[in-house]
C-alpha cells in the first residue's frame, strides 16, 4: 500500500463531512433557539463535551487603574456555552484567564506560564494595555496566535501573530474626530491620552494626522495613568481653546475627567467625544445630566442593544453563561467575537490533530467572518500586521442611556491604514 492509500480512509473522510454537516446544521438552527432565548454555541448539541481538553488562554489587565478584563470574560462565557454544547467536535475547551495588573515584568511572566507551562494552542480574549508589546516577539517565536478582544498599544496593530477584534484607540479616536468635524464643524481639538509606552501620542496621531490633511489641528495631552491629576488636564487642555476634547483613556480615568470639567463650566462651552472606552452603561448616570446631548462615542462594533441574531446570541450566553457582574459592553462584545472566531476554526479540523501548529494555521486561514456585531466582515490572513476592525457608528449620551447619532458606520481615513487597505482589496473585502 503507497503512502497516499494509506493516508485516505473513505470511512474517515465520510466521518468528517458529516461533522461538518452537523457542525453547519447546528449554526443554520440558530435562528429558532434564539428566538426561545436560548444561546448558540459550537455544535449546538445539548451535550456536554468530556474528551480531552484543549488548552487555551488570555492575558487581561484587571487590577491597576481600570479592570480591563471584559473581553476575556465574555470569551470565557462563550467556551462555557461550546463545552456544553459538544465542545470542539467532542473535545472541552480548558480557559484560563491571567491578570497582568498592568505591569509588564507581570505580563511577560503571565503569558509565558500559558504559552510555555501550561502548552496553550492559541490566546484568544485578551486585552491589556501593556502584554502585547511585552510578549509580542514570544507569540511569533512559539508560533502562537493572538485572536484578541481588545488591542491597545501600537505592537497590537504591529505584530504578525497578534489579531485584535477591536478598532483600537487611535482608529477609534480618528473616526470620532472625523464625527465631530463634520457634525459640529470643528477646527482645533485636543485629544487626551495616557503616556503608555507605544500608546501615548500614537493613539492620539491618527485624528492628528488626519486633521493636518483636512485643515483640522489637533494637539496631544498625555497624561501619568497611574495617578491622572483630571483638573489639571482639563484647565491644560481648556487653554488651548479647542473646539472639541478627544477623550482617548479607560473609563477609570475618563469619568473624573469628565467631572473636573464639568466642574470648571467647560461642560457646554466645548464638545467633548471619546473613544470606545466611554461607552458603558454606567457612564450616563455616573457622569450626570449635564453630559447630555454633549457627549459623542465611537463604537467598535454596532450598538450592544442591536437587535441583529448575533448580538442577541451574544446577551443570551451572557445571560446563560457569564457573571452577573460581568459587563455587557463593547469589550464584552469582543470577547465574544474572539471566541466564536477561534471556535469555528478549530471546529474545522480534525479533534485528534489539533495543536498550536494547526490551530495558527487555522486561525490565519481566517477571512469573511460575518456577524451583525461588526460592520464589516472580519479576516486575519497571513499579513505582517492586522488591523481589520476600521470602522464603527458613533453614539451619543442620552439622558440615562445612548442614542446612536451617525447615518451607519464610518471608515476611519487614516493615512497609517494604507497598507490594510490594499490587502483588503487583493483579499477581495
Amino acid at each position: 500500500m503507497n503512502d497516499k492509500s494509506a493516508r485516505f480512509k473513505p470511512e474517515h473522510h465520510m466521518k468528517q463531512t458529516l461533522q461538518r454537516i452537523l457542525v453547519a446544521a447546528a449554526l443554520m438552527a440558530g435562528g429558532s433557539a434564539m428566538a426561545q432565548g436560548k444561546p448558540v454555541c459550537g455544535m449546538n448539541n445539548g451535550k456536554a463535551a468530556t474528551g480531552e481538553p484543549i488548552a487555551l488562554g488570555a492575558v487581561v489587565g484587571k487590577t491597576g487603574p481600570d479592570d480591563f478584563s471584559a473581553s476575556a470574560l465574555a470569551s470565557q462565557a462563550y467556551f462555557k456555552c461550546v463545552n456544553a454544547n459538544g465542545g470542539i467536535n467532542g473535545r472541552p475547551i480548558e480557559f484560563t484567564i491571567t491578570d497582568d495588573q498592568w505591569n509588564p515584568e507581570v505580563a511577560a511572566q503571565v503569558a509565558a506560564k500559558l504559552v510555555k507551562d501550561r502548552k496553550v494552542v492559541a490566546m484568544v480574549g485578551s486585552s491589556s494595555f501593556v502584554e502585547c508589546g511585552v510578549n509580542a516577539k514570544m507569540y511569533a517565536q512559539e508560533d502562537i496566535m493572538v485572536i484578541a478582544g481588545v488591542g491597545v498599544p501600537r505592537e497590537c496593530f504591529f505584530a504578525k501573530n497578534y489579531v485584535p477584534v477591536n478598532t483600537g484607540p487611535r482608529v477609534s479616536a480618528t473616526v470620532v474626530a472625523m464625527h465631530a468635524a463634520q457634525q459640529y464643524k470643528a477646527k482645533r481639538m485636543v485629544c487626551v491620552i495616557p503616556n503608555i509606552p507605544s500608546l501615548g501620542n500614537w493613539a492620539c496621531d491618527g485624528a492628528k494626522d488626519w486633521g493636518k490633511a483636512n485643515g483640522i489641528e489637533v494637539d496631544v495631552i498625555t497624561i501619568d495613568p497611574g495617578s491622572p491629576d483630571a483638573t489639571s488636564t482639563m484647565l491644560q487642555a481648556a487653554a488651548k481653546k479647542p473646539d472639541v476634547v478627544i477623550l482617548n483613556v479607560p473609563k477609570g480615568i475618563m469619568v473624573p475627567m469628565l467631572a473636573a470639567a464639568e466642574q470648571q463650566g467647560l461642560a457646554r462651552k466645548i464638545h467633548f467625544v471619546s473613544s470606545t472606552p466611554a461607552y458603558n452603561f454606567d457612564v450616563p448616570k455616573t457622569i450626570g445630566p449635564a453630559w447630555s446631548g454633549n457627549f459623542d462615542i465611537h463604537l467598535e462594533f454596532m450598538p450592544v442593544e442591536s437587535a441583529g441574531k448575533d448580538n442577541m446570541n451574544w446577551k443570551a450566553t451572557m445571560e446563560a453563561f457569564g457573571g452577573k457582574k460581568d459587563p455587557r459592553d463593547s469589550f464584552a462584545q469582543a470577547g465574544y467575537l474572539a471566541a466564536r472566531i477561534t471556535t469555528e476554526a478549530l471546529l474545522k479540523l480534525d479533534p485528534k490533530k489539533i495543536d498550536r501548529a494547526t490551530v495558527s494555521a487555522a486561525l490565519r486561514d481566517v477571512k469573511g467572518f460575518q456577524s451583525d456585531i461588526l460592520c464589516r466582515p472580519f479576516y486575519v490572513g497571513t499579513g505582517a500586521r492586522h488591523n481589520a476592525n476600521s470602522s464603527g457608528p458613533i453614539a451619543q449620551v442620552s439622558g440615562s442611556g445612548f442614542k446612536q447619532v451617525s447615518n451607519g458606520c464610518l471608515m476611519a481615513a487614516d493615512p497609517e491604514l494604507s497598507d490594510l487597505r490594499a490587502q483588503e482589496k487583493q483579499l477581495g473585502l
